[in-house]
């Protein structure tokens, strides 16, 4: 039975057309949908012969909470999702003042291999489809009880190896018959698939590109990063500056610091080098500390000292602030610890 969150509105005005219903029933069930009704029969303003059609016809796959975690530290909660084949997913909201943020996942597992993350540890197990990855913007806005209007795609899997299910869920959460989400309220995160950033160029899209770099040079990046094998930082900051000509945005290069490995002034001045000229900003990010691996956090010294130096050399920069690090926030955590159990 298909899943009526992987259609889009002309996808389902077509199906009404063709099932000799009126197309505007499509409008009314997504506004019931994009406004927490999930049950087909509480839809009160469509006939009962539609709903009984709409019943057996599809289903509305959300997903179970299997667990929910709320920090203690800040306005941070983490879900666990279960979809219906069992496999598990993490999303994190997070909340502002300026809005309600979701990490959202787009795979089941991640095959890119990053030595940081929790979550390719096993691999990847399957893409979601992009009714799955909008579900969970759904089911958390009806757990947190308020709007979501920021998206990160940046949670378990590497959105770009999804190409197609991402794309077409970008397009569904901008809509304004859906949850209206701006493009620039929208972030994509990818650890660089060089095809695919060319690919999302030619999109037209207003989102923000992420770059997961992590380091300056090639040598130290293949040491963290298997994607490095295939794409050399000269080629990736060349479809960087691609992305920046097309869409005129800027790109945020992520950059994880991990104790004696990445984090020294030289290196500093080394990406200082690697990324003058380019319309960016770099988001410094104490590296999350997982048992599989040894990457420790850099001190909070050397990390104000990369930043300074990027600043001084005219690198707009930042550092990221930990959110819901007591509830395992950090992107595969959650979902290992519950597995291994």
């Amino acid at each position: 039975m298909q899943n009526i969150l992987d259609m889009n509105l002309d996808q389902l005005k077509a199906w009404m057309v063709q099932n000799g219903e009126k197309a505007f029933r499509a409008k009314q069930i997504f506004d019931w949908i994009y406004n927490g009704v999930f049950e087909f029969s509480e839809m009160n303003n469509i006939p009962k012969n539609l709903l009984s059609t709409l019943e057996k016809s599809f289903r509305l796959g959300l997903p179970r909470t299997v667990a929910k975690l709320q920090s203690k530290d800040d306005d941070t909660y983490k879900f666990l999702f279960a979809y219906e084949d069992g496999n598990l997913i993490e999303s994190v909201v997070m909340k502002y003042k300026h809005g309600n943020t979701i990490c959202v996942s787009t795979q089941v597992g991640c095959r890119m291999g990053c030595k940081f993350c929790a979550s390719t540890i096993e691999g990847m197990i399957r893409n979601l489809t992009s009714g799955e990855i909008l579900a969970q913007i759904l089911k958390a806005q009806n757990e947190v009880g308020e709007r979501i209007s920021n998206v990160v795609l940046m949670g378990s899997g590497e959105p770009l190896d999804n190409y197609d299910n991402v794309i077409k869920f970008i397009r569904c959460i901008n809509m304004k018959n859906g949850l209206n989400i701006g493009m620039r309220h929208i972030t994509l995160s990818t650890c660089g698939i060089v095809p695919k950033i060319n690919e999302l160029a030619k999109e037209d899209f207003q989102i923000t590109l992420a770059v997961s770099l992590h380091a300056p040079n090639d040598f130290l990046r293949k040491q963290v990063m298997p994607i490095a094998n295939k794409y050399s930082i000269k080629e990736l900051l060349g479809a960087c500056k691609e992305y920046i000509e097309k869409t005129n945005r800027r790109v945020t290069f992520e950059y994880a610091l991990v104790k004696d490995f990445n984090d020294s002034s030289q290196l500093a001045e080394e990406l200082s080098g690697a990324l003058h000229g380019l319309l960016c900003h770099v988001n410094l990010i104490p590296v999350n500390e997982i048992k599989e691996n040894e990457l420790k956090k850099s001190s909070l010294e050397n990390i104000s000292k990369f930043r300074n130096i990027l600043i001084k050399n005219g690198i707009e920069t930042t550092i990221r602030r930990e959110m819901g690090s007591d509830i395992n926030a950090a992107c595969g955590q959650l979902r290992r610890s519950y597995l291994k159990s």
